[in-house]
């Protein structure tokens, strides 16, 4: 399973933005990548009402390349007010779901509503998104994973002073629930980029996080994974977390 995520920067306009990323995302389905991930919020009008026409050209990348786009997060007006939505993009081409923010983030308690269910998606693999603060909440990811998630790609925008706890939350969460993480970051004067990708191996019983940090500035990152090597330790740590309440 060949994974990967996005690290977006300031971009001039909106449309420059989604010029930008849409050639990375070419550039990724000429890769193989099976899945990719962006950022949440990296646009300048984070406002979205109509998410097919907004991302109609990563859309036909997707269908083009039989590539899973999370375009990332972002503000969705509903009938009862605004949340913040994770649309998938599957391998047709076609929008398959959306994840709302569980956890608003500070000022956004005053402007969205929070979300109320974890959803798993299944295209090429079993995966569950995170938006930004919801990592910080253990009950985000288990609920994901025990819904049937094989790995978690969580689109975030993490202020500079923000990245080390960032990086540890992450850590945390992929020791948990036995499952690699792909975190996607804005890097810009106020957000520290530093996207990172946590795969786990094992050695002499113990699992022990790998971390892959990105660079500075507008890149990307793609991995090889075997997704079905988490499932013994999963069922074990599962299987030990329920002999206590």
């Amino acid at each position: 399973m060949r994974l990967g995520i996005i690290q977006t920067t300031s971009y001039p306009t909106d449309e420059h933005a989604k010029n930008t990323v849409s050639r990375l995302l070419e550039l990724l389905g000429k890769k193989e990548a099976d899945v990719v991930c962006l950022p949440e919020q990296w646009l300048k009008q984070n406002v979205i009402s109509d998410f097919d026409s907004e991302f109609a050209r990563f859309k036909s990348i997707a269908k083009n390349y039989s590539l899973t786009v999370i375009p990332g997060a972002f503000y969705e007006k509903k009938s009862n007010g605004y949340v913040i939505s994770a649309p998938v993009i599957g391998p047709t081409g076609e929008i398959i779901g959306k994840q709302e923010k569980i956890h608003p983030f500070g000022y956004e308690k005053k402007n969205v509503k929070h979300g109320t269910k974890t959803i798993v998606f299944k295209t090429k693999c079993r995966f569950g998104l995170i938006i930004c603060y919801d990592m910080v909440f253990a009950d985000v990811a288990k609920s994901l994973v025990k819904k049937g998630a094989e790995v978690l790609f969580s689109p975030s925008r993490i202020v500079r002073r923000g990245l080390k706890p960032w990086h540890l939350y992450v850590q945390v969460r992929a020791l948990e629930n036995r499952v690699p993480i792909l975190a996607a970051n804005v890097e810009n004067r106020r957000f520290g980029g530093k996207s990172v990708v946590v795969d786990l191996y094992e050695r002499d019983d113990v699992m022990i996080p790998k971390i892959e940090s990105a660079p500075k500035g507008q890149c990307f990152a793609i991995c090889n994974f075997n997704l079905a090597k988490y499932k013994k330790s999963r069922n074990i740590r599962y299987l030990d977390a329920q002999k206590f309440s």
